[in-house]
């Protein structure tokens, strides 16, 4: 019979870069935007606690599901770096992360029915095209290919 695991057990950046499958420089990254957090040795090398293990699996499943770290860090705002979370803080996070989550799904989906609607529609008026244009609100800056004038702009 193994050992219980202790929580409070640092693991090397190394240790956790083969745990998670996470590079080294991403782990040094994640940590640079506070996503999540180390303790220093008296030689200055880093030590994750066990419970950052958690952190750096969500932001690879995160990242897989294309969903910038940005939007990790705010869903992850609630749970604390200095401390073992909670399954409460844990929870409180999901239902967050859950909620944009499905307001992202709600908006590709209407993306997906005004391009149906667009495509299939093949009228080609700027006026009547609410995905390009909607309410003419281009018409207001004059003639021409005014789309085309701010993607050279960019």
């Amino acid at each position: 019979m193994s050992a219980p695991l202790d929580p409070d057990e640092l693991l090397a950046i190394g240790d956790m870069s083969r745990r998670t499958g996470v590079a080294v420089s991403a782990l040094r990254y994640y940590e640079d935007l506070g996503l999540i957090a180390s303790v220093r040795t008296p030689g200055n090398q880093r030590r994750y606690p066990r419970h950052m293990l958690r952190r750096v699996s969500l932001i690879s499943v995160a990242k897989r599901l294309r969903i910038p770290l940005t939007d990790v860090g705010e869903a992850f705002e609630s749970v604390p770096l200095d401390r073992t979370p909670s399954h409460e803080d844990w929870q409180r996070a999901s239902r967050r992360w859950k909620r944009e989550l499905e307001e992202r799904r709600r908006s590709l989906e209407r993306l997906e029915h005004e391009l149906t609607g667009c495509i299939g529609c093949g009228c080609l008026s700027m006026k009547a095209c609410a995905l390009l244009n909607p309410g003419d609100a281009l018409g207001a800056t004059g003639a021409g290919a005014r789309r085309l004038e701010q993607l050279d702009e960019e």
